[in-house]
Parts: C-alpha cells; structure tokens; sequence
C-alpha cells in the first residue's frame, strides 16, 4: 500500500511545490490536529463554501450537521467536494512585505460525498466526530435518543485526492535587506484551551472527570 496519495491534476501542489507534501500520515495528522474543515462544492448557482466539525477514520471524513440543514441537503445532491483544513503557527515578519508570510499546516482532499442513512452507521460516524471535538465526553453522556439521530445529518467524504502544505523554518529576505535596521522575527500562533467553566444549572456538586479536566489548559493544534 502506498504511503502517499497519487499526484493528479485535482491535488498537484503548484504554487511553492517545495512546500508541498502528498504523504498519508502527514495529511492525517493535520487532519487530526483541526477542529474545523472549510467544505467547498459547486452548485447551479455558484459556489459554496460552509464551515463544518468533523471526524477522520481511515481514508473518510465524516461531516456533522442538521438533517435538513442547506449545506447537508446541497452535499447529498453534488458528486465531488473539497475539503480544507489549515493550522496557523506563526506571523512572519520579514524586512518587506514581500518576503513576510505566514508559518502553516494545510490540507486540501477532493472526494465524493454520500449521505449516511443508516442508523447504526450514522451513531457510529456521530461517536466519530464527538470524540474528535470532545474525546472522551461520548462515553460519559446520555445515549442520543432515536430521534436525534434522526435529525442529525452525517456526510462520508472518501479521500481519493489529497496534498498538505507546509510552511516553516527561518525567514528568507533578500541579501541586500538584511543590512536593513529592521526588526525581523516570527510571532507564534496557537490555540489553546482555557479553564471549564460550569454550566449554571448544574446539579449534586456534579463535577468534570479526569478526561475532561484534561482537556484545560491544552494546545490543541
């Protein structure tokens, strides 16, 4: 089995290629690291672009939203998507404006969508994105009700088409800027979580567990 995505027109980094990577694991590893896919179609009208959480298993992307949400019905209609999912790490300062950029992690996928109708199927795709968002939470909550699941739409895109993109490393100026008296450096980007906070309804002293006291206070990407 390969360990990297087949180059094609659809995914062929082409703009700063050196950048570019087609590597499974590093692609899944982005994928893993966001919180929100940036989701692009075309329609009739023109094009789409929705912002949806998500759950990666194996080669598929599972999307949550209502059932009758446009974006779900707009999906279960098209015959191909695209998939972005981008990290960003840092501010470059440079000595132009030219050479100043920014430090990220970035994934784009191409794939079919089908619309998970299935029960069964569909609670599992939902425990999927749950534990992305969330993990550890699905276990501890109630078991979704036949009706929510009912009226939870799930999207499956299968990654037939993939590349990363990734900017890193010292900045590049032009020989003659460095002479420049110019402050040059980079500011870092994370996203971190903060402190639970309780919810005001709570009841019997209910307290966080261990998995979810956790998750505070984390770089999460």
């Amino acid at each position: 089995m390969s360990t990297d995505y087949e180059i094609k027109k659809t995914n062929k980094v082409k703009q700063l290629k050196l950048k570019a990577t087609y590597n499974k694991k590093i692609v899944h590893e982005i994928l893993d690291a966001g919180l929100v896919a940036y989701v692009a179609f075309s329609q009739d009208d023109g094009p789409v672009v929705v912002p949806m959480i998500y759950g990666r298993k194996n080669d598929t992307i599972f999307l949550h939203g209502a059932r009758k949400a446009r974006i779900i019905r707009l999906l279960e209609k098209t015959n191909r998507a695209s998939l972005n999912v981008t990290l960003l790490d840092g501010i470059v300062f440079a000595r132009s404006t030219f050479n100043s950029s920014m430090n990220y992690r970035s994934v784009t996928i191409f794939g079919p969508p089908k619309i998970v109708t299935d029960n069964k199927k569909k609670l599992l795709a939902m425990k999927i994105i749950s534990e992305h968002t969330m993990p550890g939470r699905w276990s501890e909550v109630r078991d979704s009700h036949l009706n929510e699941i009912k009226m939870t739409g799930v999207i499956k895109l299968k990654i037939e088409d993939a590349s990363a993109k990734i900017s890193s490393g010292p900045i590049k100026d032009e020989d003659e800027d460095y002479k420049l008296p110019v402050w040059a450096g980079i500011l870092p980007i994370t996203t971190q979580t903060g402190s639970l906070q309780d919810d005001e309804r709570l009841i019997n002293n209910a307290q966080p567990s261990e998995k979810i006291k956790r998750l505070q206070n984390k770089k999460i990407c």
